[in-house]
């Protein structure tokens, strides 16, 4: 555990949140820290999956990075230019 500074307004938004989610001050940064921490790692997450994410990897043995990345299914593969496509990217270059 260790200390994180933070600006006072963040503080507040944090009491005001937590007061209003039940969740302690510490217990809702540590909330928000969990949401953007999963945002940033896999940005074609909506917040809806993101939180179902969460429930799951709690349901796993809780929230830890590894396990949190093994339950994510890998987006789709891109589809493939169509030949048209190609053809013209090739004549630009």
């Amino acid at each position: 555990m260790g200390i994180v500074k933070i600006s006072d307004l963040m503080h507040e938004n944090l009491r005001v949140a937590g007061n209003a989610l039940s969740r302690s001050i510490n217990a809702q940064a540590e909330h928000w820290m969990r949401i953007g921490m999963l945002a940033e790692l896999h940005p074609e997450l909506d917040h809806r999956e993101i939180c179902q994410l969460l429930i799951r990897a709690e349901q796993a043995g809780g929230f830890d990075l590894a396990t949190v990345s093994g339950l994510v299914e890998p987006p789709p593969p891109a589809p493939a230019a169509a030949p048209a496509a190609r053809k013209l990217a090739g004549a630009r270059a």
